[in-house]
């Protein structure tokens, strides 16, 4: 297991002074990449390989929401290589072993010239040290959509979107889900408790984005398509 120790950032924060959603997304991936660094298999070892991991999934349960200030450890560990696909848990847990957040997640490794899948060589595998899996409720990684979704604005893609792959980041395509949601459409003290997203194609420098809303109950899907109606990344609140 590889961990690391923060504190709540004010930057990080809502209107309530409580770690944001895509804030705590972000904690989980730079936990995966600082890993990735520390071993040895890292942004640079996959450029000279010409290889990309690609997060095709996220379950996260959110049990709470930390403060600002509040001292926290972040967690990662893989569980699992079957083919080009890699299976990883995280953990958020305040000093006192509190876990706050606990999450699930699926990626693909895909050689970087023809965006084919790739396997894991053994330098990858004996970097990345496999634990058992938590012990959580695992939800399916498809993401079902209704045909009836009511369609919002285009948002064009800017670079603040992108990462180092010059493709969209995947917490923003959640930052874009959350604000495509009409603020009357959520009901008053809703708290999101778990996020699922399913991530299809990349989205690049330019593109239009297309946020279809489909509502049910306490239930957001957010399919952010583009402009041909095939989805970029599909995102559930709940």
């Amino acid at each position: 297991m590889y961990s690391l120790n923060t504190r709540i950032r004010y930057s990080e924060c809502d209107s309530h002074a409580k770690l944001t959603l895509e804030s705590l997304l972000n904690y989980f991936q730079d936990c995966t990449s600082f890993h990735s660094e520390d071993k040895g298999v890292g942004i640079q070892y996959l450029r000279d390989n010409h290889q990309v991991w690609v997060l095709s999934a996220w379950q996260i349960i959110i049990n709470r929401y930390p403060a600002f200030g509040e001292n926290v450890k972040v967690a990662t560990f893989p569980y699992e290589f079957r083919g080009c696909f890699g299976s990883r848990n995280f953990i958020m847990e305040t000093e006192n072993g509190e876990q706050v957040a606990i999450a699930n997640s699926l990626w693909t490794l895909l050689d970087s010239d023809s965006m084919l899948p790739a396997k894991p060589d053994e330098t990858m595998k004996i970097a990345y040290e496999l634990n058992e899996k938590l012990d959580m409720d695992y939800a399916p990684r498809k993401i079902a959509v209704s045909e009836n979704g009511e369609r919002r604005e285009p948002i064009q893609v800017k670079k603040h979107h992108l990462d180092t792959n010059n493709h969209v980041n995947n917490g923003q395509y959640v930052r874009m889900a959350l604000d495509s949601i009409p603020e009357e459409k959520i009901p008053k003290g809703f708290k999101v408790q778990q996020l699922r997203a399913e991530y299809k194609q990349a989205a690049y420098l330019g593109d239009d984005i297309v946020p279809v809303i489909s509502i049910d109950g306490n239930r957001f899907t957010v399919a952010l398509q583009d402009t041909n109606g095939k989805s970029y990344a599909i995102v559930e609140l709940q």
